[in-house]
């Protein structure tokens, strides 16, 4: 079976998509392309064979279509008139604008769920950071560094996630997307540094407190930095 174009072909695509009534092939399909793509299976700037992906999902043409027309607006997919979908390309430009995205919203976001959030979220909150802060990051293993990606997403959508903005909270969802795909494909095998664990531990103590402007800070300069060290390491390996 051939890969689609820019995948890695010892990846896991060989899923099986079954219709349960709660999750259409196309939602499944939305998942899995989503995951490929941030995780860097699917390269930046790639053209995606609608052949070839149907032969590896084992799904007909609707659904794939559905999948990646869905893809469009979170900007992962691009579609062009007489040439079909490609991968989003990506750029440090893109990358410093998302950063800048991210500390608008997610500041946002926060603000409103210290101020509204029920009281059992600031739990919430603590029990993602000891998720994320007491597990394992080796870099010559990869099953530790997908786990610690999903439980990093896992802390920062639970700091917003009592905000009850729901809309807002899809614009953060996109833009970690969009950002965890810098990392995830370029940053694979690393361990991270040091200053990331007492960061989101100043967070979510500011966010536990209910000291909006303190955790605000906290974030904001976390992702600034987090943001634009990536950038600086990415600066000559990617287009402007």
């Amino acid at each position: 079976m051939k890969p689609v174009a820019g995948d890695d072909p010892t990846a896991p695509w060989r899923t099986t998509f079954v219709d349960d009534g709660k999750n259409t092939i196309a939602s499944q399909l939305v998942e899995r392309l989503r995951e490929a793509i941030v995780s860097g299976q699917l390269k930046a700037g790639t053209k995606i064979n609608l052949g070839r992906a149907r032969e590896v999902f084992s799904v007909s043409l609707s659904p794939l279509r559905e999948a990646l027309a869905r893809l469009v607006p979170d900007g992962l997919v691009i579609f062009e008139d007489n040439r079909g979908y490609r991968v989003a390309p990506v750029s440090v430009s893109n990358l410093r604008e998302i950063t800048r995205l991210r500390e608008e919203f997610e500041t946002l976001a926060l603000r409103q769920a210290i101020a509204v959030a029920p009281p059992e979220w600031e739990g919430d909150v603590t029990r993602a950071l000891h998720r994320l802060n007491t597990a394992e990051r080796d870099p010559s293993d990869q099953a530790t560094l997908e786990r610690w990606e999903t439980l990093h997403r896992e802390f920062h959508l639970t700091l917003l996630s009592g905000c009850s903005m729901p809309l807002l909270l899809n614009f953060c969802r996109t833009l970690l997307n969009l950002n965890d795909r810098y990392r995830r494909s370029f940053l694979v095998r690393t361990s991270g540094d040091r200053n990331v664990a007492v960061e989101h531990s100043e967070i979510a103590q500011g966010a536990a407190a209910r000291d909006a402007d303190y955790a605000c800070a906290r974030l904001r300069e976390h992702i600034h930095r987090t943001g634009s060290n990536l950038a600086a390491h990415l600066a000559d390996r990617i287009a402007p």
